[in-house]
């Protein structure tokens, strides 16, 4: 969700306009009418960040398969 927010208003109320980017909102600061910067998450932020990163260690789990090895062993070992 992108909102468009003219310079004086991104300028006065920056702090909220960060905790909207923490939240995942997308603002395009403009000026004059004229879009003149993008505020967004960085990477590793967003929601659709989260979805990507588990579709990634999913492909990476049907590709490296260990075969007669007890998980729930491994894990109580390592609270040990």
């Amino acid at each position: 969700m992108k909102i468009e927010v003219g310079a004086y208003e991104a300028k006065t109320k920056l702090p909220e306009l960060l905790r909207g980017v923490q939240s995942g909102k997308r603002y395009t600061i403009t000026h004059r009418g004229a879009a003149i910067a993008d505020l967004l998450p960085v990477k590793g932020v967003g929601g659709q960040d989260t979805v990507a990163a588990v579709e990634e260690m999913e492909r990476f789990m049907t590709g490296h398969r260990v075969k007669g090895v007890d998980i729930k062993a491994l894990i109580e070992e390592g609270r040990a």
